[in-house]
């Protein structure tokens, strides 16, 4: 019982000082809001359009399906290491042991080739890494649109220091 009542003042002593505060503190971040023109989509990058901008590029080929799979035996691709042609895309389906998401660094993919494969990945957390899957049946589709032939190491962020990584050979 003591014991919930010093839990009880710690909290209270906490909280009121994070309440607390100088009410003369001006706040110095300046957001701009455009409320005309409604929903904004993020601009992709990829394929040069007018601008010399880059746009995604639609799978034309095959899609491949690789599982992303962490249980009792490891964290890992199912299969590690796809062979596909340029058009082809493979689609990273969540199974378990999650989150889980594809990732290429950029110091493994040609300067030439990184704003096309960024652009090609279907859901983005940032440059050439996808959103993290949390749920089994959730999936994340690269395409390989305009890629030119090459081997593409890519990993899993959360899972890459317990070996979750793989290869897409570009043929």
């Amino acid at each position: 019982m003591r014991f919930c009542g010093i839990a009880l003042v710690t909290s209270a002593i906490a909280l009121g000082a994070c309440a607390g505060g100088d009410s003369n503190v001006a706040d110095t971040t300046a957001v701009a809001v455009d409320t005309t023109m409604g929903p904004v989509a993020a601009p992709s990058t990829a394929t040069p359009a007018a601008g010399g901008a880059v746009t995604a590029a639609p799978i034309t080929g095959t899609t491949h399906e690789v599982k992303m799979v962490g249980d009792a035996q490891g964290y890992r691709f199912e299969p590690a290491n796809i062979t596909a042609k340029a058009g082809d895309g493979v689609k990273f389906t969540m199974v378990t042991g999650g989150p889980h998401n594809v990732s290429f660094d950029p110091a493994t993919i040609p300067a030439d080739v990184q704003a096309q494969l960024d652009a090609n990945i279907s859901e983005k957390m940032s440059t050439l890494s996808s959103a993290l899957k949390m749920n089994a049946g959730e999936s994340v589709t690269v395409s390989l649109a305009n890629i030119k032939p090459g081997a593409y190491p890519f990993n899993c962020t959360p899972h890459l220091a317990m070996g979750m990584k793989g290869t897409i050979t570009v043929k």
